[in-house]
């Protein structure tokens, strides 16, 4: 399992991922599901990735190369055009992978966000389905989320918008994977983040935290102390005698 995460406001971009890979809960790797690729001055994108590790590792692979080479992303022109570049490079390899996996039953799934910015246009973020289509964030919903959301959303829902900033939106993407851990043992550290500013088309604040680090952990008790006293403060609840039946 794993859990990713987007977020687009006015000031910039953030994305975080977690970092485990499991196959069943008798064999768990750490793999890292943040790729970044930057043309400094042009281009910023960030991929954030889900799903069969071989499958997107096969389409990163693919992508790299290209950019590399001067092609693909490095030669978008947009940042929906390099939503559909991705979306090409899925199909590429469902082409290749899909008709032998599910032959032994094996479901072709992968998941990508893509965040970043194109010199001309304003940052953007998009999720990137199996069947190579894109899916766009809007400023009514200016978070996307990969894996396993339920656990994250609540937060994002109560407190992101499009006016959000990025040092607050760092900090509930945080909380948002803090509360995911917590609730499901498949998703674990280490965590990376990074903070992407409008129009600056280079990436020079990142943070990978592991299961020990002394920030990550501050953070998540003063979070826990900070909801239990906010609880402890809400108005009492009125109670009033049960009807009658309860008591038949």
């Amino acid at each position: 399992m794993t859990y990713c995460l987007g977020i687009v406001t006015n000031e910039g971009l953030v994305m975080a991922s977690d970092s485990r890979s499991n196959a069943g809960f008798d064999q768990v790797n750490v793999c890292r599901k943040m790729h970044c690729f930057v043309q400094p001055g042009e281009r910023v994108f960030i991929i954030l990735s889900s799903g069969s590790l071989s499958i997107s590792q096969s389409v990163l692979t693919l992508l790299r190369g290209d950019f590399d080479s001067g092609e693909g992303l490095a030669k978008a022109e947009s940042l929906y055009s390099a939503a559909r570049m991705v979306g090409d490079c899925i199909r590429k390899v469902s082409d290749i992978d899909r008709a032998a996996l599910e032959r032994d039953q094996f479901t072709f799934n992968v998941h990508l966000l893509l965040g970043g910015q194109v010199r001309g246009e304003a940052p953007s973020l998009y999720l990137i389905y199996p069947q190579g289509n894109p899916l766009r964030s809007t400023e009514d919903s200016p978070y996307l989320q990969l894996g396993e959301c339920k656990y994250g959303r609540p937060i994002l829902d109560r407190g992101v918008h499009s006016g959000t900033s990025l040092e607050v939106a760092a900090k509930y993407a945080l909380l948002s994977l803090d509360a995911t851990m917590r609730s499901n043992v498949t998703v674990g550290p280490p965590i990376e983040i990074v903070l992407y500013p409008k129009d600056s088309f280079e990436l020079t604040r990142y943070r990978r935290f592991n299961g020990a680090d002394q920030d990550l952990n501050t953070i998540h008790s003063a979070w826990e102390q900070s909801l239990r006293r906010a609880v402890e403060q809400l108005p009492q609840i009125e109670f009033r005698s049960p009807p009658p039946e309860f008591s038949a």
